[in-house]
C-alpha cells in the first residue's frame, strides 16, 4: 500500500505530505493515456440511432485525418474530440476540450472545444435549431480550421462502409502526446520544456 499523508484540511498539509503525494501524482499522470483510451472504448457499441457506434465514429475520423497527412496533433483530436459524449450529454466537445488542453495547440483546443456548434450547421435545422449558429464566431483566428475539420473529417465519419482502422494504429499517438503536456498551471515551465 502507497503511504498516505495525514492532513484533514489542505491547508494543514506539510512539504512533507507532498513528498509522499507528488511522486504518486506523477505516477498517476503517467497512465493518463492509458486511462484515456480505456474511456474511448466506453463508446463501443453506443449508437445512439447514428448508422455507427460512436467509438467507430471516432476511428473513422481519425482516421480520415491520418490518411490525408494531418500531423499526429491533430489526428489524436480527431480521435478524442467525442470521447465526452458518455459524461456531457450537452456539452460534449467541451469534457474532450478540457481533457486535450494541457497537450495541444490552442488553434486544435479550440477546434476540438467548438466543434459541435460547427457540426450543427449539417443537422440543427432538422432539430429545431440555428444552423447558422457557428456564425458567431465568423472572424475568429480559427474558424476556417473548425468548419474544415467538420467538412473534410468529423461529418463523413458515419459511414459503416468507410475504411476505420483499429485503435492500434493510434494508441502511440495518444501516449506520445499526453507523456509532454504544454500547459498547465501544475507546469509553469511546460512551454519551456515542451520547446
Amino acid at each position: 500500500m502507497n503511504a498516505r499523508a495525514t492532513f484533514k484540511r489542505m491547508e494543514d498539509s506539510t512539504k512533507e505530505d507532498f513528498e509522499i503525494i507528488v511522486p504518486q501524482a506523477i505516477q498517476h499522470a503517467q497512465a493518463l493515456a492509458d486511462r484515456v483510451l480505456a474511456h474511448l472504448k466506453l463508446l463501443q457499441g453506443d449508437y445512439g440511432g447514428f448508422p455507427i457506434d460512436r467509438y467507430s465514429h471516432c476511428l473513422q475520423t481519425a482516421t480520415l485525418a491520418l490518411r490525408d497527412g494531418r500531423d499526429e496533433e491533430y489526428v489524436v483530436c480527431a480521435l478524442l474530440h467525442d470521447i465526452g459524449d458518455t459524461l456531457g450529454s450537452y456539452n460534449h466537445q467541451e469534457i474532450a476540450g478540457a481533457i486535450l488542453k494541457p497537450f495541444v495547440s490552442e488553434a486544435n483546443h479550440w477546434m476540438v472545444d467548438n466543434h459541435a456548434i460547427f457540426q450543427g450547421y449539417n443537422f440543427f435545422h432538422h432539430v429545431g435549431l440555428d444552423r447558422n449558429l457557428r456564425d458567431k464566431f465568423k472572424g475568429h483566428p480559427h474558424y476556417e480550421r473548425t468548419a474544415e475539420f467538420i467538412e473534410l473529417y468529423d461529418n463523413p465519419a458515419f459511414d459503416p462502409s468507410r475504411e476505420i482502422l483499429p485503435i492500434e494504429t493510434f494508441e502511440p499517438m495518444v501516449k506520445r502526446l499526453m507523456a509532454a503536456p504544454r500547459r498547465s498551471i501544475l507546469l509553469p515551465d511546460a512551454d519551456a520544456r515542451r520547446a
